[in-house]
């Protein structure tokens, strides 16, 4: 890993995060024996408590679910404060894994070499674990943008291929424009980062004005890297697929999550009885009932 990236990738890791925030990450890893807790998403930019926090908790020893990460969510009063999050957890080999791109997953590399934050640690080892694990996901990200981008152009021009792609081959509906929303809103972070991860992978490439590039991608490297992402391509939609799948029925705290969300967006609160903690998939149905009745009484009152 070259030194450089490794610099880079460590500052951003460091990154400041709220005190609530470390909290809630530490208590996350020490509940589940983790290694490490990343942070990331919306509210990492913002610095917003509200909402929904995104973390990431990666634990010791060898991948227990075929199809993972396994998700669950949270709730936590701390300093007077409710704080929500969405917890994925994996293994952290199986998620070095991905970010190498050794495996047929894109989530994982796509998704960290935009920013995140080592929010909690067991120690220095693990920590330095996670920073080569992000480093792998930049340089796997950094490969595929010059293969998929053109033959010239500025270092956002080859990213916003590479997020064009990826959103593409995902099971999931993404405004147009996606890519540029993701660069505009982290400049700071994708400033410089592609020529780093370039020499770490050892692809050269020559430097013109403003800022344009020219990687020197062999024909036969081009291929490679090509068909490496056909493959995985392929697979995105099926793939992304069936972890929706899974987490249908295996979304720990889904009934809680719900409910909050329905009454964030609705004003309309749902009880959250044993039967619907159990069975939030069969609960569905009448909970959507409950809310079309207040809404349509809600409305009757208004228009009296």
């Amino acid at each position: 890993m070259s030194e450089d990236l490794a610099g880079r990738v460590t500052a951003a890791l460091n990154r400041p995060v709220e005190p609530e925030v470390r909290a809630f990450a530490e208590r996350l890893g020490k509940e589940a024996g983790a290694l490490a807790v990343l942070f990331y998403g919306s509210n990492l930019r913002t610095g917003s408590l509200e909402g929904v926090l995104d973390f990431y908790v990666l634990t010791a020893g060898p991948q227990v679910e075929k199809i993972w990460p396994r998700v669950s969510y949270h709730e936590w009063g701390h300093t007077g404060v409710t704080l929500r999050a969405k917890v994925a957890t994996m293994a952290l080999e199986t998620f070095r894994a991905a970010a190498s791109g050794e495996l047929l997953d894109t989530t994982i590399w796509a998704r960290f070499v935009q920013p995140s934050a080592l929010a909690w640690q067991r120690d220095e080892a693990a920590g330095a674990a996670m920073a080569e694990s992000i480093a792998l996901a930049a340089r796997t990200a950094a490969r595929l943008a010059v293969a998929l981008g053109p033959e010239t152009g500025t270092p956002e021009d080859y990213w916003r291929a590479l997020f064009r792609a990826t959103y593409a081959a995902e099971f999931r509906v993404e405004k147009a424009g996606r890519e540029d929303s993701i660069l505009s809103a982290n400049r700071t972070h994708f400033d410089g980062l592609l020529p780093l991860a370039l020499v770490a992978e050892r692809i050269d490439f020559a430097r013109a004005a403003d800022s344009v590039i020219r990687p020197e991608l062999s024909a036969a490297r081009r291929a490679r890297l090509l068909g490496w992402w056909k493959k995985r391509q392929r697979m995105g939609k099926p793939y992304n697929f069936m972890r929706l799948l899974k987490a249908s029925t295996t979304f720990d705290g889904a009934a809680r999550y719900a409910a909050w969300k329905i009454e964030r967006h609705t004003g309309i609160h749902v009880a959250l009885t044993p039967w619907r903690e159990r069975h939030p998939v069969l609960a569905a149905p009448g909970v959507l009932w409950q809310v079309w009745r207040a809404k349509k009484a809600a409305n009757a009152k208004e228009a009296a």
